[in-house]
């Protein structure tokens, strides 16, 4: 068990430090469940609107266009549960201590990419030969 890491409320994980030191983990670890919560309390929304709304809507356009709502709102959680399932797997990656670093290569994953997508299991450049090899072979 790890001791408790306090970070300061502006605390912002800094190239000068050790790589995924306990501060820089635990601020990845917190922005994750902070992220993780917020998508599951709108999934509990949606469920709550969606039992709270059903009614009969005698207007066809008007019923057609509720359904196409309810049906674009639905694709939106479902992505969101798949996006919950990938902050699962980095707090996974966390706890086992193999958070920030590129799955292919091994190599650090840049901060700032991980700040802008604490999902991240690739570098940019991983990323970016991953993606050229996906589009060539989708071309074919």
């Amino acid at each position: 068990m790890k001791a408790e890491v306090f970070l300061p409320d502006d605390y912002r994980p800094a190239e000068d430090e050790p790589f995924m030191n306990d501060r820089q983990t635990e601020y990845f670890r917190q922005k994750l469940i902070n992220w993780r919560d917020d998508l599951l309390a709108d999934g509990r929304d949606t469920i709550e609107t969606m039992q709270d709304g059903t009614r009969n809507i005698p207007d066809v356009v008007d019923r057609s266009s509720e359904e196409t709502d309810r049906s674009l709102e639905l694709r939106t959680r479902d992505r969101q549960r798949k996006l919950v399932a990938k902050i699962d797997g980095a707090l996974r990656r966390i706890e086992e201590g193999e958070f920030g670093y590129c799955n292919v290569t091994g190599d650090p994953i840049s901060l700032k990419r991980l700040d802008a997508r604490p999902i991240a299991t690739m570098s940019l450049e991983a990323q970016e030969r991953h993606e050229r090899r996906e589009k060539v072979h989708r071309d074919d």
